[in-house]
């Protein structure tokens, strides 16, 4: 069984007990946490798409950390004018262990 499920502008792909990072949350670590944009479900072969999302339908996960993404670089130049800039960014995330599907 799986789900696909809508959070902040992104599309995840989510089974029990499995672990997703999603953007930073404003939940505590241990706390429960309801994704109710959901998409997709797929359950022993049966289907259920949304248009846009599946009526009555939501996963549950539990918030287990919030980590730092990767530093990301970017680097901007312009030709022939000796200009160059370089900026860093890393991203906060929220680590989310689904604890299931509910359809």
């Amino acid at each position: 069984m799986y789900a696909i499920v809508q959070n902040g502008g992104h599309q995840v792909k989510v089974e029990p007990g499995t672990i997703v990072t999603v953007d930073r949350m404003d939940n505590e670590s241990g706390a429960e946490v309801t994704f109710d944009e959901v998409l997709f479900v797929s359950k022993d072969g049966d289907i259920k798409a949304g248009t846009p999302f599946v009526a009555g339908a939501k996963v549950v996960g539990i918030v287990e950390d919030h980590p730092r993404g990767p530093k990301i670089r970017v680097f901007k130049s312009k030709r022939r004018k000796q200009e160059r800039r370089t900026h860093g960014f890393r991203a906060d995330q929220t680590r989310v262990r689904i604890t299931s599907i509910q359809v």
